[in-house]
């Protein structure tokens, strides 16, 4: 095929983010400077996420048979582009500079958050069996190295080896179910599988058995239940910053895809399949919500309740009519500014100290009187994570709500409600203890350098956002109704 102007304004975020790697590592090799690494790192970004406006223009266009650049692509990438962003900002104030900080070698987790985002890019433009593998694994691979960044710390080196070893489980089901559904619709392209499946009527056996290997795979990257139960432990062992990409840029990606794999063909989710991922997500919704009660640990808690998240984000998924992509893509926005700014809140706490970070829920006690903005961005979270009206969250529940009623999935909508309301009672907890006074409590606060500042800063604009996005959602609504799918 013949490459044209047009096709390489659509792949500009992608050529861009590909180029800052390659710019990042031969200023690595060249000379070792933290602050240079990360500012080269932060202007591939901006300029990748800046190309997105062009790469509209030229949409839908696809670029070969393996990718399509359309509003859909263009709205998921924008959104892993700025969780990178959002992640690489958290780094440097977490690995610091000077004499507190990290011991080893800083400049290489850039590197791989950039690698990490291209993988997403390339995911949710896929259109094709082989470009969702070559997206998924360039994705996942640079994660094992940044869960196990900090090797001076054993939980971190465990959280690695575990995400490894699990996930390369995930991906043989995914490859397996590639192959069974190759054998049955001779084709690799989602339209190709759509129509194949399409024809027969109900898909054979063979088909179905593909798909649902292919679930297993993705449900694993998604930490959906019963695939879920390395999440608390490798959101616990990662570094902070690292904790935020895996929760959020790296999760919208393969949601992304499983949207386009699911809306594309149609068939692929109806009849056996569709009542597995109805059982996956009250599974989902309900584990996840009643695991994150016992949890005193933030990061573990947070990880949980990403599992339940997700279950919601099936609800609309299933549902695949009406709202549904419009309510997927309210969704994941909300969910991401407040995932990022959770766990940036952990990243600032922990900066300042060696080893372990502070995760642990009783670090937290009495913030509000040491650092009162942090506690302000934190509550602002756990109120959006809640669905509290005036948030961010409370727009992206309220449509997944008004997709399942519309599609009269009832039993999911009620398990939605139902893990709503267990939800607000742990986040409520969270958001007490950081009012709380504790007279007799010594602390060793650490000075804040600017590279922490320019973190706050950001933390403080998403908790704008959030409040923002909650009371005036136009803007995000109008956003996610151009990025429907052109099947």
């Amino acid at each position: 095929m013949e490459f044209t102007i047009q096709h390489f304004i659509a792949l500009a975020p992608l050529l861009i983010t590909s180029a800052t790697i390659i710019v990042v590592m031969l200023a690595i090799a060249w000379r070792r400077n933290h602050s240079q690494t990360f500012l080269l790192s932060v202007a591939g970004l901006n300029l990748a996420l800046l190309s997105i406006l062009p790469a509209l223009k030229v949409a839908p266009l696809a670029v070969t048979p393996l990718m399509q650049i359309d509003s859909f692509a263009c709205l998921y990438m924008a959104l892993i582009l700025v969780a990178t962003l959002a992640c690489v900002t958290l780094a440097h104030a977490y690995l610091g500079d000077g004499g507190s900080g990290y011991p080893g070698n800083r400049e290489e987790l850039y590197l791989l958050i950039l690698m990490a985002a291209a993988g997403g890019l390339v995911l949710v433009s896929a259109q094709h069996l082989a470009s969702l593998f070559i997206g998924l694994e360039l994705l996942s691979v640079p994660v094992y190295g940044l869960v196990a960044y900090a090797f001076f710390n054993k939980r971190s080196l465990e959280a690695g080896i575990k995400y490894m070893v699990l996930s390369a489980a995930g991906s043989a089901f995914l490859l397996f179910g590639m192959a069974l559904l190759y054998a049955e619709a001779g084709t690799l392209s989602f339209v190709g599988i759509g129509q194949a499946l399409a024809a027969t009527g109900l898909p054979s056996p063979i088909a179905q058995l593909g798909l649902g290997m292919m679930l297993i795979g993705l449900a694993f990257k998604l930490s959906l239940v019963p695939f879920h139960l390395w999440t608390p432990d490798v959101y616990e062992g990662a570094p902070a910053p690292v904790a935020a990409f895996l929760a959020t840029a790296s999760k919208v990606a393969v949601f992304a895809v499983m949207v386009r794999l699911f809306q594309i063909s149609p068939v692929a989710s109806s009849g056996v399949l569709s009542n597995v991922l109805t059982i996956i997500a009250i599974a989902s919704i309900l584990f996840g919500n009643l695991l994150a009660l016992t949890q005193s640990n933030l990061k573990r808690l947070l990880g949980y309740s990403s599992i339940a998240h997700f279950g919601y984000l099936l609800i609309a998924l299933i549902a695949s009519k009406g709202l549904a992509v419009e309510a997927i893509g309210v969704y994941l926005v909300t969910y991401v500014i407040t995932s990022l700014g959770a766990f940036g809140v952990i990243t600032l706490m922990s900066s300042p100290y060696n080893g372990r970070d502070a995760d642990a829920l009783y670090e937290y006690r009495g913030l509000f009187w040491r650092r009162p903005y942090l506690t302000a961005v934190l509550t602002v979270m756990m109120l959006s994570l809640a669905g509290i009206p005036l948030t961010a969250g409370f727009i992206g529940k309220f449509y997944i709500i008004a997709t399942g009623v519309e599609a009269h999935q009832w039993w999911l909508v009620g398990s939605l409600v139902l893990g709503s309301a267990i939800g607000v009672f742990y986040y409520l907890r969270v958001m007490v203890t950081l009012y709380l006074m504790e007279p007799n409590l010594r602390r060793h606060d650490a000075q804040l350098h600017w590279e922490q500042k320019a973190g706050g800063v950001m933390l403080l604009a998403i908790a704008v956002l959030a409040f923002f996005l909650g009371v005036y959602p136009q803007p995000l609504l109008t956003l996610a109704q151009q990025a429907g799918l052109t099947g």
